[in-house]
This record gives C-alpha cells, structure tokens and sequence, in this order.
C-alpha cells in the first residue's frame, strides 16, 4: 500500500496531517522573531586600545606594530584592518565566515595578554561585531540643562530604565563623556610655590589607596580589618597635604592640594557632543539581543519612554527607528504573500471552472506555508526579508504540484470513474513528474544552502525556507491533494455550464496548438537556429542593463557625514555646522535628525518623511542638500542611504576600495588622481578618502644635552608633558556607588599656544626646578589624522556614492582599470565594503546556477533512466534567462542580489513545464506503442492547460511584487520582473522549443542503435 493509497483509504489521516500543519505553524509563526536580515555570527572582531595623548606615529610604532604581530598566530584571520588615531589605536580581524567567532575571542584575548603595553596604556578591549546586530533604534535625552547634571540623571535612573526592558542588549552612549574626579593643575600656583606636577601626582597618589589588612581572631570570632584609606569627597581630595617637594619632606608649613589645583567632580575631556534643534544631547543607541522581535523591543522602549518621569527642562526623541523600515517590509511582504495566495485561486478558478477545485488548492497553501514555519521556528530562523521573500515566491511552486495532480484527477473524473478512482489514478499517473519537478527545484535551492561567504549566509535561510515550502507541497500533494479531491468530487460528478465551457475552450486551444507543433516540427532546425539566435541577442541586452549589490532603497533614513579641514577644534566645528542645520531645518522633507560633531567631523542621521506623504525620492532629497552645501562653508559634506545595511561588514557605500603600499604620500597622490577621474567622467559623487593630513602638530624634541647638564631625565620631562596637556589618570574614587577615574590635567586655559609649553616646570635630580624653555625646543608640524593600515600594509580607502545613471558594475571595473593606469610597481588596488559583497556574491550565484543546473540534470537522469531526455527538459532554462533579461531592460531595473534571487527562483519554476510534457510524451510513447513525433503531437496538446494554469499561476503570484510601492519595493519589483518574465518567455519556448530538442535527440539516438 503507497502513500497515496493509505491516505485516500484512511481519510482521517490526511485531515490530521493538513491540520497539525497548519495548527502548528501558526504557534510556530507566533513565537519567531522579526527582524529585517536573518541572524548571522559575523566572525568579525574589534580591539581597541587607548594610549591617551599619543601621536598616530606613536600609536602605529608601540602599539598597533606589535599586536599585529602577537595576531598573526590565530587561525583563520581573512583580513586584518588597523587605524592609529590620536590616543586610540583599533584593530579589526575579519575571518572566514565559517570561523566560530567565539574562540577566535579566546585565542586574540590570549595572544594579546602576552603582550607588554607601554605605560598609561589602557587594557585593550576585545569586542564581536556584527552588521546584523546595528542598533534598532537611536533616540536622545536632550534639553537646556547642564551637560554634568544630564550624564548624572540618565547615569544614574534613566539607563538602568531601559536596560532591563525585555529583548534589550547593549546599549551605547554617545555625547556622553566619563563622569571624572578633575584635579585641575594652575600653573602659576605651581610655580609661585616651586612645585611641579609630579610632586602633587604623587602626593594624591601615596594617600588615595584602599587596602584589606587582613583579620585577626579575638578566640571567639575573626575580625576583618580594611584600611580605608580613599577619599570620599571633593573636599577631603582638595584637603590631601602635599608632603614631599622632589621627595624631600616639607617641614616649615603644611600644602595642601587645593593650594595649587581645583578639585570639581566632573567629567572626562568633552571630545564629542551630540545636539537636536540646536539643544546640548545624549544619544543611545539601542541593540537588541540576538533572537528576539526587534519590532517588539522598539515598541517596548517607546512605550517606557512614554512612562519615564523627565526632570525639568529635559525631553526626549526617537531620531531613528529602523525597526519602522522592518515592520513595513515585513507587513507588506505579507501583504504580498496574502495577494499572491488570492490571485493563485483565482487563476485555479478560472482554469478549472470548480469551486470544490479551487477549494481543494487553496487549503494547498495555509498547508505548505504554514508548515513551513515548523521548520524555520526549529531551525532557530527570524521573520525576515530573505525568509518570506522565499515563501512569497514558493507559493506558485508550493500550487504547481497541487494543481499538476489535481487537474489530472479531474481529467480522469471525467472519463466516469469514481471519485475514489480518479483521485487514485490521477495521482499515481501524475506522481513521477511530481516527484522529478520537486527533486529538480530542490536541485536549484539546495546549493544555495552551501553558498560560500557572507551572502552565503543570508542565502541560507533563504535557501532552507523554499527546500522546506517544496517538499511539504509534494507531501501535501501526494497526500491531502487526493484525498480531499474524493471527497469534495463526490460519487457522482456533474459539470458546471463552466466548465463544460472551459473544456470546449481547452480542446480548441489543444487541438490549435497540436496544429502549430506540428509545423513546428517539420522546420525543427529552422525553429532552433532562431531559438537560439533571440539567446544569443538576449546575452548581448545584458550588457546593457545595470548590474549593482543592492538597488537604493527608500527606508525614510539617509545617513549625512561631514569633514572640516583636519585639525579643526571642536568649538569651530561646532560653529561649522550651524549652517548645515540650517539647511536641514529648511528641508521640508526631514522629519529630524541628530547630530553628533567631533573636532573636524560630523556624523548626522536624518530620518526623512514617511515616503507616501513626501513627493521626492531620497536620492532628490540627497541631491537638494548636496546642492546647497556650499552654504556649510568649510565643510566636506557626503551622503548615502542605508540599501546595504546589515547585508556586508565595512563601508556601504556602492563605490569602496583601497589602494595599499608602503608611502603614504604616494598613496595620497594616487587616491586623489583617482578620485578625479572618477568625477571627471562622471562616474561618482561624493568621492573621498579617510587619509587626512594636515593636522596642526607641535613637535617637542628634548635638548639631550641639556638634560644631561642640569641632572633631568627624559622619563620625567616626558611625564610633566603627559600630566599638563594629556591628562593622567590617577586611581579612582567613588560616587553614587560607582567607581570613577580621578585625572589631572592643567588648567586648560594656561595652555593653548606654543610659548605656554615653557610654563611647565620639571624637577632635576639635585630637586632645583628647571624650565622646559631650557631643555626640549618646539616646532609647528603638518601631521597626519590618523594612519590605517590593512594586513599590516598602509592603506587609503576611497568611498563614494554612484553618479546618477552609473552601474555599480561598470563604475567598478572603470576603478580597476583606472588603478591598473596609475599605481606604480608595489601598490595593490582592492575592493571592500558593499563593492567587495558585490563582486563575491555575483560570483558565488553564478556558481551556484552551475551547480543547480547539473544536480538537476543528475536527478533528471535517474528519472527519466536517459541521459538525452535531461538536455530538452533543462533546453527551457536559456530561454526563461532570456525573459528575465528583456524584462529587466524593458523596465529599466538592475540585474541585483534580489533579481538574481528571483533567476535562481525561475530556474526551478522553468523546469516544471518541460518536466511535465517531456514526462507525459515518454509515457504515452511507450504506452501506446508510439513513435516520438507522434507521441509529442498527442501528449503536448493534453499537457496544454496544466501547462498554461501553472504558468499563469505563477505570473499571477508575482505580480503583486511587481504593482505597488511601499517599503521593500525596490527589492521586490527586480524579483517579481525575473520570474514574469522569465516564466512567460519560458512558456512559450517549453510548448513549442522544448519538443523539438527531444525529437532531435532522440532521433540522434535512434540513428545511432541503427548504426
């Protein structure tokens, strides 16, 4: 007894079957998360390790130089990027995709610990990164309160609020500086009072200790003893006595720290501040932990938000909420999914004339989507865009089966067997074609899985999501398909005037197309030759259709950076920037935005108005503010949108690489003849590096001479520089039950030129006190912002954004080109970022169409017991490639992951036609004893309306990814254009190309058994 046979004999169980399915998948559905990319460990690290007030030389020399150097015995290490900064450096390991992240954290944890840092070198902090864990929403605390009284408040109550909200991770602060216990050092007192920095550092230093003195036992208990030794307050700080002057104990009077300094509870060096509507700010940014509803968990923080008690004078506001872009893609996705189901049943209807028909297919549907939700809740899957982007395609091949089986079981209904009969006979006639068409879709998707790289990834769950939706509809069609056939038929079957009508329409239209295929047929040749020719013409249209990683998409987002000369203080950046809030002010478009300044940076996110109640486009909106940055003189301004979020690791821009060598002069020199002819030709706007020089520098040489005369030694001279201008950090102090770092500077007024250097004291080894003026001379220098460095090479990056009309893939390659002209011998071109993604995921899809059309043809093989028949099936793949491609250039859309998604999708759809006709031609000629032309005149036409329903079904389905806008429609629409196209052009080539590839090769092989 088959499977068939059991479930129509024990109705029972295929009603069970169909309702645990559907039953389960709805519990499964309800408990997945959402999120807009899938999850995915992005084997990506981060070190980061501050050197407060060293020079990015220093940096690169004593830092950077030696970590990499320990790095290089982990396993597994892809890339390793680094960056020297003023007092930061930032090393970034990207490994293999398949790397598990968290041991390659132990393994460069381990390696670094072995290493000896300089001192006053902070412990390096190690931390994963990962695109798909960007923060869900961005919001800001924000006010005319003071800035100390702000980091206080959300220190203290605020943080604490939201941290504890359910499907909340890390939270990351900016404009927020350390909450510091400042010493604040006058130079004059200093001096009046012939003390240097180094006798008040450690004159807090050998008094500000806690320590546990261990315990004593009195016979009957033990006493723990505890020195506490820590200042307490500000005023108990400013009361320490200054004992020793240059280690020689004060005996005449008593000094206390307060005679020389000002001692405030305060904060760290503002280096960075945020504002919104031109108010002193608090930014946080938002993650949420890995698995959860990133919907849910944004809602749950506006809700708290709203719940909060502000004090006086402060508010809040959401500045950016992806998750809105999320939930939009999500709900219209399914929007789509739910119109695709209706029109499927609809078309069903119009092809079968049955409601009990159509009945029967629709229940086809709830049955393998919402079984599919088992699996991907099991597999540790979220809802996300590549997920029900696959079950939204998966619904004309999860009908396809379904209406296969069905109309064959209605064929023999109609012959006057019984209901039981024909469901039993249709099925069994109809099941190998079934079972090839779905071995041979899975065939496509299944490589898809093995896919290698960070697409692989996401392509993954794509891939798992439409193997699962196919195998349940040939479970369901083989199972519940029969069985609900014999029951909704009934015994005695009477046709409607429609389908009587339809039937009538049906055989004209068979016995017109036997007619065609027939002439057809006696001009095979003629017919290849020019099926051929439209191939060949459709490769050369390729050429002329856009090729890009991701189409640029409208998420109501568009992020603004901005670069002043380097060098520039935080105070005139400030200044600078006030412009360029004018303009976004004046732009009605702009919803509002944050802004975080640095000294010479902007960085501002700008979330625009929702895209159906504004006429512009981003990419207008981008271009109005572009226009109209000359206004923010001073300023580099450069902008981009948010297409690629989350789909790569680096830069998003559609234009990244890098040039690397050993001069960064010349890299410079390059970078920039590059970047000129790619605006020249109009290739790119928006065209920069991250090299900057020009950075304002004073160089302190010490007079190594004069040291040795007067008895002073370069650690000491070095430390009085580090105290007064950089700052250093001097043990910590508690306040509101949290420990923060006590730091000495001079006051910062006293020195701001370079003649302020020689107020600066040292003490000589007999204690007299010398000035710097007589032992280091000065000198103003350009120095570079910062040095990056890429496997231990100097590099340049350049980014940028497309100009309008440009490829990505023509834009590319000029770069190469470009690059091959003008870098000398030992200086390498490279792309990253999105550019990168682009180029290896085009690669690895075009591998996995390969591999996808040869496993088909192995499964094919074994099916059909030919290694012939296999050619005229696949014979429909070329052609369903040249649809997509006339489509695309038809519509003006790019040839992009997402419509490369929708080609691997049409290569399994493609296979379904020809499988069914060349599978019935097989059996009829060996049936009735027939000879191959006249087993395809007689199969053909009877293949005709199944052929033409699953086709239309399947144009039907993806058509509302095609109408409409809405969030998500630019990657939708180059997806749905695909398998239109493709599924119509194919179609046609199926009904009438397809028969004559398996008449000639059969031919072949039949003159050759005669040979």
């Amino acid at each position: 007894m088959n499977l068939i046979e059991i479930a129509l004999k024990r109705s029972v169980f295929g009603w069970v079957l169909m309702s645990g399915l559907i039953i389960f998948g709805a519990i499964s559905l309800n408990k997945m998360g959402i999120s807009q990319m899938p999850d995915v460990n992005f084997p990506v690290l981060n070190i980061t390790i501050n050197y407060p007030g060293a020079a990015p030389e220093v940096i690169e020399n004593e830092i950077l130089d030696e970590t990499e150097q320990r790095l290089l015995i982990v396993e597994g290490i892809k890339e390793m990027r680094s960056s020297a900064t003023q007092g930061t450096g930032r090393i970034t390991l990207e490994f293999d995709i398949n790397r598990n992240v968290d041991v390659a954290l132990q393994e460069v944890q381990t390696a670094i610990s072995q290493i000896r840092y300089p001192l006053n070198v902070d412990p390096p902090i190690v931390r994963k990164t990962n695109p798909e864990e960007d923060p869900i929403i961005i919001i800001s605390v924000y006010g005319d309160r003071k800035l100390e009284d702000m980091m206080r408040w959300t220190d203290n109550t605020f943080m604490d609020q939201i941290q504890f909200i359910p499907g909340v991770g890390e939270i990351d602060i900016g404009g927020f500086p350390d909450r510091n216990l400042r010493v604040w050092l006058d130079l004059n007192k200093l001096r009046r009072l012939e003390f240097t920095v180094n006798d008040i550092v450690e004159a807090l230093r050998s008094q500000h200790l806690e320590s546990a003195a261990g315990q004593y036992s009195d016979g009957k208990q033990e006493v723990r003893v505890r020195y506490l030794g820590e200042a307490r307050t500000v005023q108990e700080i400013e009361n320490f006595p200054i004992q020793r002057r240059g280690g020689q104990l004060i005996q005449d009077r008593v000094f206390h720290i307060k005679d020389v300094a000002k001692v405030e509870d305060g904060l760290d060096d503002i280096r960075r501040i945020a504002r919104v509507d031109g108010k002193t700010a608090i930014s946080f940014r938002i993650f949420k932990q890995r698995g959860t509803n990133e919907v849910e968990v944004a809602d749950s923080v506006i809700k708290k938000l709203n719940e909060v008690e502000f004090p006086e004078g402060l508010q809040y506001r959401v500045n950016v909420n992806f998750t809105q872009s999320t939930k939009s893609t999500v709900d219209l996705t399914v929007e789509k999914l739910w119109a695709a189901s209706i029109i499927t049943i609809l078309v069903c209807f119009l092809f079968l004339g049955n409601f009990q028909s159509s009945l029967n297919i629709l229940f086809s549907i709830p049955t393998s989507i919402l079984g599919t939700f088992v699996i991907l809740y099991f597999s540790g899957f979220t809802l996300n865009i590549f997920t029900l982007l696959a079950l939204t395609l998966s619904i004309s091949i999860v009908v396809d089966d379904a209406i296969m089986i069905l109309e064959n079981i209605v064929r023999h209904s109609r012959m006057g067997k019984t209901s039981f009969q024909a469901a039993y006979d249709g099925a069994v006639e109809v099941l190998p074609a079934a079972t090839a068409a779905t071995l041979a879709v899975l065939a496509v998707f299944l490589p898809v899985i093995f896919m290698d790289g960070v697409i692989g990834k996401f392509l993954f769950q794509f891939g798992i999501t439409m193997s699962a939706a196919v195998i349940l509809s040939l479970l369901e069609a083989v199972t519940i398909t029969p069985m609900r056939a014999a029951t909704f038929l009934g015994k005695k079957p009477k046709m409607s005037k429609l389908e009587i009508k339809l039937d009538h329409m049906f055989e004209k239209w068979g016995e017109y197309y036997g007619s065609i295929l027939a002439v057809c047929l006696d001009h095979k040749w003629k017919i290849l030759f020019v099926s051929f020719l439209m191939f060949g013409g459709s490769m050369f249209l390729l050429t002329k259709i856009k090729q890009e990683f991701v189409p640029s998409q409208d998420q109501n987002l568009i992020i603004l950076t901005a670069q002043a000369r380097p060098g520039t203080a935080l105070d005139e950046t400030i200044k600078m920037a006030e412009p360029l809030q004018k303009i976004l002010n004046e732009t009605k478009e702009i919803s509002g935005y944050m802004i975080s300044i640095g000294p010479g940076q902007l960085f501002v996110p700008i979330a625009l108005v929702d895209q159906t109640q504004r006429d512009l486009k981003h990419t207008e909106v981008m271009d109005r503010i572009r226009a109209r940055s000359k206004e923010a003189e001073g300023l580099r301004i450069s902008m981009r949108d948010i297409s690629a979020r989350n789909l790569t690791t680096g830069r998003l821009n559609p234009i990244a690489f890098n040039i690397r060598g050993p001069d960064l002069q010349i890299l410079n020199d390059k970078a920039q003849e590059m970047i000129k002819i790619l605006e020249d030709e109009k290739l790119g706007v928006d065209v920069d590096t991250d090299y900057r020089l020009g950075q304002k520098e004073l160089s302190v040489t010490p007079l190594r001479d004069q040291l040795i005369r007067k008895g002073v030694s370069a650690d000491a001279l070095s430390q009085v520089l580090q105290v007064s201008i950089a700052g250093l950090r001097v043990g910590q102090y508690m306040a509101d039950g949290k420990r923060h770092d006590i730091r000495f500077k001079v006051i910062e007024e006293q020195i701001k030129e370079k003649q302020d250097i020689n107020k600066l004291y040292v003490r000589n080894n007999f204690g007299n006190v010398i000035s710097l003026s007589e032992l280091v001379e000065t000198e103003h220098k350009q120095a570079l912002q910062s040095i990056n460095r890429i496997n231990r090479q100097r590099a340049i990056s350049v980014y940028g954004n497309l100009a309008p009309g440009q490829s990505q893939s023509t834009v590319l390659a000029q770069a190469n080109q470009i690059a091959a002209k003008v870098l000398p011998e030992g200086y390498t071109f490279n792309l990253e970022g999105a550019a990168a993604g682009f180029s290896s995921s085009f690669q690895n899809m075009y591998l996995v169409l390969l591999i996808g059309i040869v496993v088909a043809y192995m499964i094919l093989a074994v099916q059909f017991n030919s290694f012939r028949d296999p050619i005229a099936v696949l014979m429909a793949l070329p052609f369903s490639v040249t649809g997509a491609i006339i489509i695309l250039w038809m519509f003006n859309s790019s040839l992009n992951l997402f419509s490369f998604i929708g080609l691997i999708v049409l290569m399994g759809i493609a296979k379904k036609n020809s499988i069914m006709l060349v599978e019935f031609t097989t059996q009829i000629r060996e049936h009735d004893k027939l000879d191959y032309r006249e087993a395809l005149l007689k199969a053909c036409p009877v293949r005709l309306r199944p052929i033409l329903m699953t086709s239309v079904a399947t144009v039907a389905a993806a058509f509302p990814l095609v109408v409409g806008g809405g969030m998500g429609h630019e990657t939708r629409q180059p997806m749905g254009l695909v398998i239109i196209g493709g599924t119509i052009v194919s179609t046609i080539f199926t009904l009438f190309v397809v028969p004559q590839f398996y008449l000639v090769l059969n031919h072949m092989r039949f003159k050759k058994s005669e040979d």
